[in-house]
């Protein structure tokens, strides 16, 4: 099969790894916290000191890191270039970047993947932990059609939807436009939730009732931030994540930012940003996003 070399092992790197090595991959590891890499060597993956020991003569690099300056230092290195990846590599390795980051930072690995004649996509996901765990995540690719159908063998071991959205960085601005819209679901179905309880209702019958209508959604449907409604749900196990809330307005601040650079307009998005800004200014940056119901 083929040999990965796997960068960053938090919660959602380490069961994505977990599940190449089901998948029969010679799997080589990397990750700061020595706790993380042991728990994977013991699952059967190899255990390296380095980036660049886990990489050397892999068929395939993917890395899962938590933001566009630690994925910017693993490939390019300090801003003379030096100590990136890249410029380490003895050969032709296909790279996929799953992070969630800024698309400018994704197309510059880009541009520098093609002045080296790698291919490469970013392809950033949803579906949260549990997805990641059970390999169901939906993977969204941004690159050529010949790196995306590289990819594609490789993701179908973690995920099961993948979508090319387009050339390079578009699998970042797909994934942005998408938690955007999350976060905004998320928001109005706890404002339902609660003005209907207030008023008496059954949570869980109110949800019934909105899933079978016109306000339907993912977040009623998999995600209900009501505690007690979905006994597997974070909301009902004290918002313990899941998808953190300091996550969740990173990629609320990604968008943002995008908008201001594109001059498009969303003023939902950016009433979802301070509301999740609010929580972490409550010292709840480490729960589940969906604990935004408690603001209301």
């Amino acid at each position: 099969m083929t040999t990965i070399a796997f960068i960053g092992l938090g919660n959602m790197g380490a069961p994505m790894a977990s599940n190449l090595l089901k998948a029969g991959h010679t799997v080589r590891v990397f990750d700061l916290v020595p706790e993380a890499l042991q728990k994977l060597a013991n699952e059967g993956a190899y255990a390296s000191q380095s980036a660049q020991d886990a990489c050397q003569n892999a068929d395939v690099i993917i890395s899962m890191l938590p933001a566009g300056k630690h994925v910017s230092g693993l490939y390019l290195g300090n801003k003379e270039g030096e100590g990136g990846l890249l410029n380490s590599l003895s050969n032709k390795p296909l790279i996929i970047d799953s992070s969630t980051i800024d698309a400018e930072t994704a197309q510059s690995i880009h541009e520098a993947c093609e002045k080296l004649d790698l291919d490469m996509v970013d392809a950033p996901v949803s579906g949260g932990v549990a997805a990641a765990k059970s390999g169901n995540l939906t993977f969204m690719c941004g690159g050529s059609t010949q790196s995306f159908e590289r990819a594609r063998i490789v993701l179908a071991d973690m995920g099961l939807n993948i979508f090319h959205a387009g050339d390079n960085g578009s699998g970042q601005v797909a994934k942005m436009c998408n938690n955007m819209l999350l976060a905004i679901h998320m928001i109005g179905s706890s404002e339902a939730l609660k003005l209907g309880t207030k008023n008496g209702l059954d949570p869980k019958i109110l949800s019934d009732i909105m899933l079978a209508s016109s306000g339907s959604n993912w977040t009623l449907e998999k995600y209900n931030p009501f505690p007690g409604v979905m006994e597997n749900s974070p909301a009902s196990n004290e918002y313990q994540p899941g998808f953190m809330v300091d996550l969740m307005a990173k990629d609320l601040g990604l968008a943002l930012d995008n908008a201001t650079t594109t001059n498009s307009s969303t003023p939902l998005g950016k009433l979802a940003l301070e509301m999740y800004q609010q929580k972490q200014n409550q010292g709840d940056g480490k729960k589940d996003f969906s604990s935004i119901i408690e603001l209301l």
